[in-house]
């Protein structure tokens, strides 16, 4: 049998969509306080972002109330004509079930002390039927997916063998599941692959000509690759590469977004938050580009992020050449990939963080060692900060000059 729509109150969804914005829960955590679909909670999150403008465009505002008065009026003549139903039907439900989300309906019936007495008189089958909810919604629990301390283990070697073989798809990492003794069959994979929001890298099949995005938006880097096929950047802000990785908490995930200027290794910006949307992309966007020079190259995936009108808008305003890698290729933005796998090794993985403010400060901190002290192989073991710094330093020195002679 399927479960009741329920339904919510716009004063409701805005409680819970404001208290998700503060992002120190993660979705999973507030979507169980309220007895939600997580997937509604990040919908209602959208459609509140897509609106918020509403708040300052009063003539929109005003035109929406008047129809709702006109609306409210003509119910008016209804309304009274059922003024005369039962006394006890009434007073029960008019009086204190408006808006009530389903754990606070099985409140009232389950709290007898509180009740009036005439609310005996009414039996279960009645209240619900009252209160609009099924036997099925009324009886049913839930169950948080992967819940259990077996299912966490295997959600945590999951994410460690994505992040060594990114490309690895749901039949062999059943299999390395297996290897590594994780008995779970391949219908567990798939499911734990669509609730951690990952999947595996491979070519995807070409079905659609017209709308390919590697069509639009192709990979730039090509130019940059020396005869060994691998891409060399020789100065700081040429290329700028993004991407999204998933951090696993105690109860549910967060979204990591970071920049990373290409020749440097320097994390530019980042954020973590408990939804994946465009707002986290923008966000990041937007705060590398007010602390630093513009790059030539932004260099991201195809995912719906940064493909997004928001997205490409900020980039096309500043003159910024738009990168993506080929579908299934990581190796495309493999100095992003890269970081991920020593951010996770060094610090995520290690540390275990159990809350999204915990998990921030944690990054914060990793973040400022990793830019100012830790040193990189690949930039003859200086510190990312420290190249970056000393282009910055000869770049003003060039340009000084330049001027001078111009002069």
């Amino acid at each position: 049998m399927s479960r009741k729509r329920r339904n919510f109150t716009a004063e409701f969804k805005a409680k819970v969509v404001l208290e998700l914005i503060e992002e120190d829960k993660t979705i999973n955590e507030v979507a169980s306080k309220y007895d939600i679909l997580p997937k509604s909670l990040q919908q209602w999150k959208k459609q509140f972002l897509e609106n918020s403008v509403l708040a300052f465009d009063k003539s929109a505002v005003v035109k929406e109330y008047k129809e709702e008065i006109e609306n409210l009026k003509k119910e008016k003549d209804a309304i009274a004509k059922k003024l005369g139903e039962v006394i006890v039907e009434r007073d029960w439900a008019v009086g204190k079930l408006v808006s009530l989300d389903l754990s606070k309906k099985r409140e009232i019936i389950e709290n007898e002390s509180n009740v009036q007495a005439e609310e005996k008189k009414l039996s279960l089958n009645k209240k619900l039927q009252l209160l609009d909810i099924s036997k099925t919604a009324y009886y049913y629990k839930a169950v948080t997916p992967f819940s259990s301390k077996y299912n966490k283990k295997v959600l945590d070697e999951i994410d460690k063998i994505h992040t060594d073989y990114p490309y690895y798809g749901t039949r062999r990492m059943v299999v390395e599941l297996k290897n590594n003794g994780f008995n779970v069959g391949r219908k567990f994979v798939k499911t734990a692959f669509e609730y951690l929001g990952i999947c595996a890298l491979y070519p995807k099949p070409k079905t659609t000509i017209a709308n390919r995005l590697d069509y639009k938006y192709p990979y730039l880097l090509e130019e940059y690759k020396d005869n060994n096929g691998l891409v060399q950047i020789n100065k700081p802000n040429i290329v700028w590469s993004s991407d999204i990785t998933y951090i696993k908490l105690e109860k549910g995930f967060a979204y990591l977004c970071a920049i990373i200027d290409w020749h440097t290794k320097k994390i530019l910006a980042w954020k973590l938050s408990n939804t994946m949307d465009v707002r986290l992309t923008t966000d990041v966007l937007k705060e590398a580009l007010n602390k630093y020079p513009k790059p030539k190259i932004f260099n991201s995936d195809q995912g719906s992020q940064y493909t997004a009108k928001e997205h490409i808008k900020i980039l096309s305003d500043n003159n910024i050449s738009i990168s993506m890698d080929a579908k299934g290729r990581s190796i495309d933005n493999i100095v992003i990939e890269r970081f991920w796998r020593t951010l996770k090794y060094e610090d995520i993985y290690p540390k275990s963080y159990k809350t999204i403010k915990e998990a921030r400060n944690g990054i914060n901190e990793y973040i400022n060692i990793y830019n100012t002290k830790r040193i990189h192989s690949a930039i003859n073991y200086k510190t990312p900060d420290e190249v970056y710094n000393m282009w910055i330093k000869n770049y003003n020195i060039e340009t000084k000059n330049l001027l001078q002679n111009v002069a």
